[in-house]
C-alpha cells in the first residue's frame, strides 16, 4: 500500500497536470516556480518530484528534469482533486440559452449537445440519443406508398421512432390502412412487447402482417443497448501532439464510430451506473488498448428506469478534467430536463 500523499505533494501534483495540460511539454522545478511564484526552492521541489516519480505518479520521458503525470498520476488527480470543480456561471448561461433557442425537436438538442461538448473540451464528443429502457408501444401510422407496399412508422413511449416498408400480400387503400392503424392504437397503446406479443389479434392477412412487423421492430429495439449515436470533433483529436502518429488516434477513434465496440465500452462502463454520475476512463483502464494513450469521461442522463442515453468525451489523457467533467455534467442535465418536458408521458 502506498503512504499517503502530503498536501504539498498533493498541490505539487496537481500544478504538474494543469501545466503538463496546457504545454504539452514535460514540466520542470523551474517552470513550476515561476509559473506559480511557490514559497519553496526549485531543490525542494525536484527532492518532491523525485518521490512522486518512485511512488508511480510521475514519469521522466527524457534525461532532462521534467516530468509529466502517469496514467496513476492521473487517476489521482481525477479522484482526489477536481471533486468540487464547476462550471463558470456565465459559460452555464450560454449553454442554457444555446439549448432552449434551439429548435425544439431530439435531433437539434443531441446535435448540439454533441457540438457544445466538442467545442468546450477540444475532444471528441459522443451523444446517443436517449433509448427505452422498457420497450412498450405508443401509436402507429401506415402510409399507403405505391401498390401493395406501405410505410409503417412505429412510435414507442420515450419517442423512439420505428419505420419499415412492408409489402403486403394484398392491396389496401389509405382508408383501410388507417382505419386498421387506428384498431391496433386503441388496443396496444401504452403496452409491453410482452403483453403485444401474448395478444390474440383477429385481423386479415395484411393486418397480420403489420402486427408482426410491430413485433418484430419492438424486438429490435430491445435489443440496442444505445440509441442513435451523434458525433462531433473528430479532428480535434487528430490535431493533438500525442497523436502525430493518426493511426493511434484513429484506433481510438473507431471505438467511437464502430457500433459493436461503442456499445461494448457502454455497456461494461457507464450503462451500470446511475443517471448523472461521471465515470472517468483513463488510459484503458488495461482493458481497451486502443485508448493507452486516451481518457474519456462518460455519464447518463434522461429519467432512470424509463429513458436514458449517454453522453461524453475522448481526448488524450492531457486534458482539463475539472472544466470537462464538469461541462459533460451539465450537458447532461441539460438533456435530462429536455427529456423529463418533453418525452416522458
Amino acid at each position: 500500500m502506498k503512504p499517503e500523499l502530503t498536501e504539498r505533494q498533493k498541490l505539487l501534483l496537481s500544478l504538474i497536470v494543469h501545466e503538463h495540460t496546457r504545454s504539452a511539454q514535460p514540466v520542470g522545478s523551474k517552470t513550476l516556480v515561476e509559473q506559480f511564484t511557490l514559497p519553496i526552492s526549485s531543490a525542494t521541489i525536484r527532492n518532491e518530484m523525485t518521490v512522486l516519480t518512485e511512488l508511480g505518479y510521475l514519469r521522466q520521458p527524457h534525461t532532462s528534469a521534467g516530468r509529466v503525470p502517469t496514467e496513476e498520476g492521473y487517476r489521482f488527480f481525477v479522484s482526489n482533486l477536481t471533486q468540487q470543480t464547476t462550471l463558470p456561471a456565465p459559460m452555464r448561461n450560454t449553454i442554457a440559452h444555446q439549448f432552449y433557442q434551439a429548435q425544439q425537436d431530439l435531433d437539434g438538442w443531441l446535435r448540439l449537445a454533441a457540438s457544445v461538448l466538442a467545442t468546450q473540451s477540444q475532444a471528441a464528443s459522443i451523444v446517443t440519443a436517449p433509448h427505452t429502457e422498457k420497450v412498450a408501444f405508443k401509436h402507429l401510422e401506415l402510409i399507403s406508398t405505391r401498390a401493395a407496399q406501405v410505410l409503417m412508422v412505429l412510435v414507442l413511449v420515450g419517442g423512439e421512432i420505428r419505420q419499415q416498408i412492408l409489402s403486403l400480400t394484398d392491396n389496401t387503400t389509405q382508408e383501410d390502412l388507417s382505419a386498421l392503424a387506428a384498431r391496433i392504437n386503441e388496443r396496444c397503446a401504452n403496452c409491453s412487447i410482452e403483453q403485444i406479443i401474448s395478444m390474440d389479434f383477429i385481423l386479415d392477412p395484411p393486418g397480420t402482417q403489420v402486427i408482426e412487423a410491430v413485433r418484430q421492430q419492438m424486438r429490435l429495439s430491445q435489443q440496442l443497448v444505445t440509441g442513435e449515436i451523434y458525433l462531433d470533433g473528430m479532428t480535434n483529436v487528430l490535431a493533438e501532439p500525442e497523436f502525430a502518429d493518426t493511426e493511434q488516434a484513429r484506433s481510438a477513434l473507431s471505438l467511437l464510430e464502430e457500433r459493436g465496440k461503442l456499445d461494448d465500452l457502454l455497456s461494461r462502463t457507464i450503462l451500470g451506473n446511475e443517471v448523472g454520475g461521471v465515470q472517468v476512463l483513463i488510459g484503458g483502464e488495461g482493458t481497451w488498448q486502443e485508448l493507452r494513450q486516451c481518457s474519456v469521461i462518460l455519464t447518463r442522463y434522461g429519467i432512470p428506469d424509463q429513458l436514458t442515453g449517454t453522453v461524453g468525451v475522448l481526448g488524450p489523457m492531457r486534458m482539463p478534467y475539472g472544466r470537462t467533467i464538469s461541462t459533460v455534467r451539465f450537458v447532461a442535465g441539460l438533456l435530462s430536463d429536455l427529456v423529463a418536458e418533453n418525452l416522458i408521458g
